[in-house]
């Protein structure tokens, strides 16, 4: 888990969640903790670790955390945390707003990551799964609130493939902690519901606010989940038959891919003849970019300007 530079707005309600989510670089990923209450140095804590899209195509995946004193932990059926996917948007925006009012008993945080990020993590010559992201994010999440120095004690966490597995490799990175691991944990254990709504929160909002740098212009385009009819118009009405589609897409998904099969123009790739010597006679690539007068400028086109492309190679 990177983090991005520090952003100084604090958190304390949807406004202030949306200022920050519309100030953040939505191709890179981002990092919150909210302030930590001293009772959640001195005391004992639990700590919750929930996903929110996960399977959708469009947007990022957002890992929500979220702590409180084992003493105070009544709190959050108080405030009527349940599994996010059983409440509804109004719902979750109202528990969210009073997680933030009650900041001197309980903390929270979110990595949001960036469809690009997905993508390029799966698309990688070395192969990381979105399971291997998922953990990562959520090992990143633990050792955040033990940086500040949450008194972590007991760790909940909603699974990532088989939980008898997940929870060995947990207990091997963190082995003063307690640690379960369990299917449906967010609806089961209520820190990870906490968790759970952090993290649905923040990604609804991050969809609201996002900005989209390549200048196209979006009305709607749904849940981003494959099914979804909305979705699916987008990603017909928005793909470029050259580059493909803006930086919301997930472009790793098959959804994505069987898209591109029946909109995008179909490239054909020549392999280059060798000679006894193994060298080829077809000229590097680096020779069509040499430039003819050094003098004279090249401009990066829009295209890549508008979608922050740069390059990895110095041609």
């Amino acid at each position: 888990m990177e983090e991005t530079a520090k952003n100084t707005t604090e958190i304390s309600d949807l406004a202030t969640l949306k200022t920050f989510l519309a100030e953040e670089d939505n191709a890179q990923n981002v990092v919150y903790m909210s302030p930590i209450s001293e009772i959640c140095h001195d005391y004992p804590c639990i700590l919750g670790i929930d996903e929110a899209g996960r399977g959708p195509v469009l947007g990022p995946m957002v890992y929500g955390t979220a702590f409180i004193p084992i003493n105070e932990q009544t709190l959050l059926e108080t405030l009527e945390c349940a599994d996010s996917k059983a409440l509804n948007e109004e719902k979750r925006d109202q528990i969210f707003e009073k997680i933030c009012q009650n900041q001197l008993k309980i903390g929270w945080g979110v990595e949001v990551i960036a469809p690009t990020s997905i993508c390029n993590s799966m698309l990688s010559r070395s192969k990381y799964s979105l399971n291997q992201v998922s953990m990562d994010s959520a090992v990143g999440l633990i050792r955040a609130a033990l940086e500040r120095q949450v008194n972590v004690k007991h760790v909940f966490v909603d699974t990532v493939g088989k939980p008898e597995k997940y929870q060995v490799y947990l207990k091997s990175l963190f082995p003063k902690l307690d640690i379960t691991v369990a299917k449906k944990a967010d609806s089961t254990y209520p820190v990870v519901s906490a968790a759970s709504i952090c993290a649905k929160v923040v990604r609804d909002h991050a969809l609201k606010v996002w900005d989209f740098r390549e200048n196209v212009d979006v009305k709607e385009f749904g849940s981003g989940y494959p099914g979804d009819p909305v979705t699916k118009k987008f990603l017909v009405s928005h793909c470029d038959p050259v580059f493909g589609y803006p930086q919301l897409v997930r472009f790793s998904w098959s959804t994505t891919a069987n898209a591109l099969e029946n909109t995008a123009y179909q490239v054909d790739w020549e392999e280059a003849d060798n000679t006894e010597d193994g060298m080829s006679k077809t000229p590097s690539i680096t020779a069509f970019f040499k430039m003819t007068n050094q003098k004279q400028a090249r401009k990066r086109h829009d295209f890549f300007t508008q979608r922050c492309l740069t390059n990895n190679v110095d041609f």
